[in-house]
């Protein structure tokens, strides 16, 4: 078991499975339009995606590489080619001396706020296009969504 919580289907409401598939394909198309948004940037969307996680605090190899859903040499990879560009350093886990912590440099920040927003500004073109209920009704999922995504 992978630290998921597993139910079995014979017991699952069918609404409520059929309420998941529709969550998970929405999920996946959401990360599809996220990958695509900088797709003219110079940094691979693993590449930003790492770079979002250090912009909060710094963080150990082994988290980043659960985040991205590969293994620890794959994110170190991405990590070393992040720390060559500049725009990040490793430095050693002072609470643990077997562990790494990747952190932004100032020009990771950098890149990292020009990324963002661009993405924020072509979300925003894309909810220009809903109406007022519906940007309302979009922001009223959000804490729900968190609240999900915050306890996978």
């Amino acid at each position: 078991m992978l630290g998921y919580l597993t139910v079995s289907p014979s017991t699952t409401d069918s609404r409520l499975l059929a309420l998941a598939q529709s969550f998970r394909t929405t999920l996946r198309h959401a990360v599809y339009l996220s990958r695509s948004m900088d797709s003219d940037g110079e940094l691979t969307t693993m590449q930003m995606s790492t770079l979002s996680m250090a912009a909060e605090e710094p963080l150990r190899v082994s988290r980043v590489a659960a985040n991205l859903g590969v293994r620890v040499p794959s994110a170190t990879e991405q990590i070393i080619k992040l720390e060559q560009a500049g725009l990040v350093i490793r430095r050693p886990d002072p609470t643990d001396s077997r562990a790494v912590l990747v952190q932004l440099t100032g020009p990771g920040r950098d890149a990292w706020t020009a990324a963002s927003t661009r993405r924020n500004e072509r979300v925003a073109a894309l909810l220009d296009q809903l109406d007022d209920d519906e940007r309302a009704t979009l922001a009223a999922a959000l804490p729900v969504i968190e609240k999900l995504t915050s306890t996978a």
